[in-house]
């Protein structure tokens, strides 16, 4: 009994392999907390530079409030950033022996009348 089988033109290399879905997660989670985490020292910052007042305060804090209101709508955006989806098929110049059997092929045409 033989086996038929049309030979793939190139090879899959382990490195095109997409990242295992819960280490992307996790990955993107830790991203998140960590920039959580640094809005909330911001946050306590611009309070203690408010209590303490040390020269120029005002800046520092506009900056660290600021840091805090950008920081979630970030965090939010690239936690939800996933890698772009890698093309299912080969691209056409890839395949040189697909495009004469597109050609020879005949092709169907339907009229509207």
């Amino acid at each position: 009994m033989a086996f038929t089988r049309k030979a793939r033109q190139t090879p899959v290399v382990i490195t095109d392999a997409a990242e295992d879905p819960e280490k992307e997660l996790r990955r993107r989670e830790i991203r998140y907390v960590t920039m959580m985490f640094i809005r909330v020292l911001c946050l306590i910052g611009s309070a203690f530079l408010v209590v303490q007042k040390p020269p120029l305060w005002q800046v520092w804090a506009v900056i660290c409030v600021a840091a805090a209101v950008v920081l979630p709508w970030l965090a939010v955006l690239l936690a939800n950033d996933r890698p772009p989806r890698k093309r299912s098929h080969p691209a056409p110049d890839s395949m040189p022996d697909a495009a004469p059997a597109l050609e020879q092929r005949e092709h169907k045409v339907i009229d509207h009348d």
